[in-house]
């Protein structure tokens, strides 16, 4: 089976990124998309990112997880610690991540260190979270091969049951990790396929160098 998708094409048009109109510090470009894409293009699911990892079988992997926070010092999600990309992590803490807004016609690219937050931090986010979601962090043993879903829905009746009317702790297992940014790319489509590409680099002072990329 094949299908051509030579045809498949779109002209990006809807804006610029130039060196000059760019801040020095990109945590402040990505705040500011951040906030333009989740006010004007509500259809797109605007923490929505792709974490790569590179596995303990020496390939890379890539999947969707949900941005929580972010600050000057990184950005952080929650996942579970054994899970399979938890184990990569644990061996290589190197990571990618990406954002695409199609709406927008953006994306953003950031390589850093992935690290576990502190336990207390994960503990608050834990308890901020809805009680089915509580209960699907134990429910699940992340990555592992299951015989069916039943498996899953008859664990969280039980699990249910065992903690009505009872405060649903944070598992050690699961929790927060801070991916600290070493370079961040910013792409904005533009026509012609000569995109506008922003780099920021982290150098060995610690401050960011700007640059611009070729499409």
């Amino acid at each position: 089976m094949e299908k051509d998708l030579g045809n498949y094409r779109k002209s990006y048009e809807k804006g610029e990124l130039l060196l000059n109109n760019t801040p020095n510090n990109p945590i402040e470009l990505f705040r500011d998309w951040f906030l333009e894409v989740d006010t004007n293009f509500p259809e797109d699911e605007t923490n929505a990112m792709t974490i790569a990892t590179i596995g303990l079988d020496g390939y890379p992997k890539s999947r969707v997880v949900l941005l929580k926070k972010y600050t000057h010092e990184g950005f952080i999600f929650y996942t579970n610690y054994n899970s399979e990309k938890g184990k990569a992590i644990e061996n290589n803490p190197h990571v990618c991540l990406s954002f695409f807004w199609p709406g927008a016609e953006r994306q953003i690219i950031i390589k850093g260190k992935a690290e576990k937050i502190a336990k207390n931090l994960s503990d608050g986010y834990f308890e901020s979270r809805p009680r089915g979601s509580q209960l699907g962090a134990l429910v699940s043993n992340q990555s592992e091969v299951i015989v069916n879903r039943e498996f899953l829905e008859d664990k969280l009746k039980d699990l249910e049951v065992h903690y009505k009317n009872k405060p649903i702790e944070r598992p050690s297992f699961w929790g927060g990790y801070i991916v600290k940014p070493v370079e961040i790319e910013f792409w904005q489509g533009r026509p012609n396929r000569l995109h506008d590409r922003i780099d920021f680099k982290l150098n060995s002072d610690n401050e960011w160098i700007k640059t611009r990329l070729s499409p």
